[in-house]
């Protein structure tokens, strides 16, 4: 069945025996292919009827459909015509996300979460605008996402509003993990209520064998279910917002689906049609294990759903460790997370000690200003976090924790490059903003010893705010200190009075090292430095730099406006004359692929590094010649 789909359209004429058929088809298809090349498995396998239906009943792209955080997208990628996920998520392969370079189908690219609804009113608004009240804009948007402050300030606009806006509530409870807060209450009570089955069957029961709709009004569809709404009353709160409500509604019955969908497009407003979905359906290690753990997959063996090579220990477990073993300690250390518990290292610590770990669900912003909020009440909060996801609450960091002295720690994981998930979650921009935040200081680690000093360190500093960096992946083998020069250190030195520096800031450390031998071989002294604490500039700056001609700077951040140059620039104030080379992320947005072949491309390896530093060296010795 899924061969016979190109397009939307061709749904039009399917049984809904065939297209039971094609959803069957497309588990089958996702659980093969994602199992070879990784990628999002749980909740592409939950909305697998829900798509259908969507593209049933709208016409993509006249009617848009907007994706939030668009790891669900896949089922949409299949049915607009992009059946080939052999190189998903690498280099000239299907995006992990919905693209426009890939199809008019794609929206929305930002795979930040809470965004979609104003994504939707601003289209709708357009629409409206600009006459073309034909068009019906869909939002799809999760229970967890439904945590994010900006969804709701979107609410609050379109409850003013008559555009035609149909909001898709895909509720299974979970975001990477159980969604929590009163929301997450409520609607738990409309999921575990069986007399919304009654409901449920109602709708069933006014489709035709085919699957074809009956023609009702809105108004009339709201009449004939009242008995069973005023039952449970789950639409109060949306309702009472000015927000219409259809559901609960079966997720994978698609006449059910097709049914809510077709009613909330005739009504010619704001509807919310709440469908209730179950993340990994149909695929028996994702229903029956740990459902947050197929979320999103590396390869696995399909049959199992176990990875095809276990994960090496990394980043993100140094810290899990730490954090466990500093919670013994100190009892004023208390861990926050936004909907990310598991992912960033923090289940073994709420494990440990659940009472000292919040959750308070999508909502970057919130964590940070309680951050401040604790800290005043005489804690000291971890704030463990993607480093791409702090962009969100860059004005609370600023503001509410900076402004007020809060001693608060953010602990950025996926630092730098991350390469597969694409431009919006490569965590390139945190040290170019962080580094103008007054008082604040920012350590980037080069391996596990200095991960776990640098972040006992930023414990101990109760009036600013402190921020550890580290990346995804790995934890390569540690590069020790020869000796350290005022908190400098020196990991690799070839011969006296060195002709050149080069600085590798955090995982950029060992590409240094590799960077130094090479210009050594050229007959050139040179040593390779690191430091933990990058900002404020460290003391022993000049005295590693000494009387070098040409000092380079290694950073898997931005390069313009990095701390390769605020390095310099303190340099050159104190009289500094060397030649200084600043090697980082360019000002772009990276395509998706591996993210060694994004190092590569943006010239961060070894070979291009030393071979810009060689070139250098030798025009200087021209000059003085």
């Amino acid at each position: 069945m899924l061969e016979r789909i190109e397009s939307p359209r061709d749904l039009d004429g399917l049984t809904h025996a065939e297209l039971t058929e094609l959803a069957a088809d497309i588990r089958e298809y996702l659980v093969r292919s994602v199992s070879q090349t990784g990628g999002h498995l749980g909740p592409n396998l939950g909305v697998v009827e829900l798509t259908i239906a969507m593209h049933r009943i709208f016409d993509s792209p006249h009617d848009p459909i907007v994706f939030d955080t668009g790891h669900q997208s896949y089922v949409h990628k299949l049915l607009t015509g992009r059946r080939d996920f052999a190189a998903l998520r690498s280099r000239g392969g299907v995006s992990g996300y919905p693209s426009r370079a890939e199809s008019v189908h794609d929206v929305v690219e930002n795979s930040h979460a809470s965004t979609s609804l104003s994504w939707a009113a601003g289209i709708a608004r357009g629409h409206t605008l600009r006459g073309e009240t034909d068009r019906t804009t869909v939002a799809v948007i999760g229970d967890g996402a439904l945590t994010g402050g900006m969804a709701w300030e979107a609410l609050n606009s379109l409850s003013a509003c008559h555009d035609r806006v149909v909001i898709v509530v895909n509720d299974n409870g979970r975001s990477y993990a159980p969604t929590i807060g009163g929301l997450a209450r409520k609607l738990d009570g409309i999921r575990t209520d069986r007399r919304y089955e009654q409901f449920l069957g109602w709708g069933k029961r006014n489709f035709e064998g085919r699957g074809r709709l009956r023609h009702f009004t809105y108004t009339g569809v709201l009449r004939a279910k009242r008995g069973v709404k005023d039952l449970i009353r789950p639409q109060g709160m949306f309702e009472d917002l000015g927000i219409k409500y259809v559901g609960p509604i079966h997720g994978h019955d698609i006449a059910q689906l097709e049914w809510a969908l077709q009613h909330a497009r005739d009504f010619g407003g704001p509807v919310l049609v709440h469908v209730l979905t179950e993340k990994g359906r149909g695929y028996t290690p994702a229903e029956t294990d740990e459902a947050d753990r197929f979320h999103a997959v590396g390869k696995i063996h399909p049959e199992t759903g176990l990875p095809v090579k276990p994960s090496r220990f990394g980043w993100t477990s140094v810290f899990a460790d730490e954090i466990v073993k500093v919670g013994h300690e100190r009892e004023d250390v208390v861990a926050l997370t936004a909907a990310m518990q598991q992912p960033v290292g923090l289940q073994p610590f709420a494990d440990a000690f659940p009472e000292r770990t919040i959750d308070v669900g999508i909502a970057e912003q919130h964590a940070v200003t309680s951050a401040a909020g604790l800290a005043f009440a005489g804690l000291h909060p971890v704030f463990a976090v993607y480093a791409t996801f702090l962009n969100r609450a860059f004005d609370q960091l600023l503001m509410d924790v900076a402004l007020h002295k809060a001693g608060v720690t953010f602990m950025l994981d996926r630092a730098g490059i991350t390469g597969d998930d694409g431009a919006s979650h490569n965590g390139m921009w945190d040290m170019a903003l962080l580094r103008h935040v007054p008082t604040l200081r920012l350590a980037a680690p080069r391996d596990e010893p200095t991960l776990r000093q640098a972040f006992r360190e930023a414990l101990d500093v109760d009036d600013a705010p402190t921020v550890v960096r580290y990346p995804k992946g790995p934890v390569g083998d540690p590069i020790p200190a020869l000796r350290t020069v005022g908190g400098v250190d020196i990991v690799a030195e070839h011969g006296t009075a060195p002709q050149a520096v080069v600085f590798g800031l955090g995982a950029m450390a060992s590409t240094a090292v590799e960077v130094a031998g090479k210009i050594a071989a050229e007959g050139v002294s040179v040593v390779a430095a690191s430091a933990t604490w990058v900002h404020p500039v460290p003391e022993g700056l000049l005295d590693v730099v000494g009387n070098a001609a040409l000092v380079v700077t290694v950073e898997d951040g931005l390069r313009d406006a990095g701390i390769g140059e605020e390095w310099a620039d303190a340099a050159r104030t104190l009289g500094n004359t060397a030649t200084w080379h600043h090697h980082g992320i360019p000002l772009e947005f990276l395509d998706h692929a591996s993210r060694a072949q994004i190092v590569e491309a943006v010239g961060l390896d070894a070979g291009a590094i030393s071979s810009v530093a060689i070139g250098v060296l030798k025009g200087q010795r021209a000059l003085k010649d």
